[in-house]
């Protein structure tokens, strides 16, 4: 962050760093490529678009189906009235890990434990809460929704145009009970929610069916985003682009048609930002919109209450508000506040 001479950073560390990482780096003029999910909590990801805004730099985040023409095609026949008015979305995500309890292990020679853990509380170091495991614990992370869901919950709020904005109304349930003193972040779950437009979604794990799905085995929803109208369906995932009816994918649109941004490289669209000064396919407010689904999504499970959430003002409103609004921000543990990067 000191040298001049590096203008472009990658944060590729675990979730609960990545804010303030990033938030220093547009401080000291470097432009970021940040790996998903962008933030810790919503009220992170407020602050960050400010900074990034703020000190006019250029941030991608590394939800990189944008730049995948399948997910692109999908959310422009979407988006242009292929399946007639989108009623409604399934996004299906991995199914995370039950595990524990783990007991205490010595730190590791070379990991220094209390800077690892930065602005979360205290805990012992287990083996099972640090490097790949550390998603699995919402101390650090948010589990397989704020994992895939970063992915998917983008691609839905792409195909639904509301990429700047989000649903009003939440509600969240854990399906399956977790060990005590093991992982923590559900592992099966299952998520409706409903924007202004009328739009509903449910989000679930892979090993649960939907009332609505019509991919394959309904007593599963694939991993994927499946958007559904009067006139059809249309399912993309990696690698996968299908309909109900082939012509829905093969018939061209129209010259008139709404296009969306196109980016067949999502790095080299990130380069290509730096050098035009253009914000790049998934910026910060993008990601940061795409994130906050997921993260509502936590704050329902983990309170067991439904939610009424207003996306322009971003706060939770009606019964359970004041209790939910508390979710949005967490305590930092000190030296490893704001004042950390100030």
């Amino acid at each position: 962050m000191e040298r001049d001479d590096i203008h472009a950073i990658i944060t590729g560390t675990p979730d609960h760093w990545h804010t303030f990482v990033n938030l220093l780096a547009v401080k000291t003029g470097k432009d970021v490529y940040s790996e998903k999910p962008l933030t810790l909590t919503i009220d992170e990801g407020k602050r960050l678009v400010k900074a990034v805004r703020d000190n006019k730099r250029i941030l991608q985040v590394g939800s990189q189906q944008r730049s995948d023409r399948n997910f692109r095609v999908a959310c422009e026949l979407v988006r242009n009235g292929r399946i007639g008015k989108l009623q409604h979305m399934i996004v299906g995500l991995p199914t995370g890990p039950v595990g524990g309890p783990f007991p205490e292990k010595p730190v590791p020679e070379g990991l220094n434990w209390d800077f690892y853990l930065g602005q979360t509380p205290v805990v012992p170091y287990n083996g099972k809460n640090c490097h790949w495991d550390f998603r699995w614990w919402y101390q650090f992370s948010g589990g397989q929704m704020t994992d895939w869901g970063a992915h998917h919950n983008d691609i839905a709020q792409w195909g639904n145009g509301t990429e700047r904005s989000g649903p009003v109304e939440i509600d969240g349930k854990s399906l399956k009970d977790m060990v005590p003193g093991g992982f923590t972040a559900a592992s099966k779950y299952r998520i409706d929610c409903k924007y202004a437009n009328g739009v509903t979604m449910t989000i679930v794990d892979d090993n649960t069916g939907t009332d609505r799905n019509v991919v394959g085995d309904t007593t599963k929803t694939p991993n994927g985003v499946q958007f559904i109208g009067p006139d059809g369906w249309i399912f993309v995932t990696r690698g996968g682009l299908k309909a109900s009816k082939d012509e829905l994918l093969q018939t061209p649109l129209p010259e008139s048609a709404v296009k969306l941004y196109k980016s067949g490289n999502h790095m080299g669209n990130f380069f290509e930002s730096i050098r035009s000064r253009q914000d790049p396919i998934c910026d910060v407010e993008i990601g940061h919109r795409s994130i906050s689904v997921a993260h509502l999504g936590v704050i329902s499970v983990r309170m067991n209450q439904p939610l009424k959430w207003n996306p322009d003002k971003e706060e939770f409103t009606g019964a359970n508000a004041k209790e939910a609004n508390r979710w949005l921000v967490r305590e930092q543990r000190k030296p490893y506040d704001y004042s950390f990067i100030a």
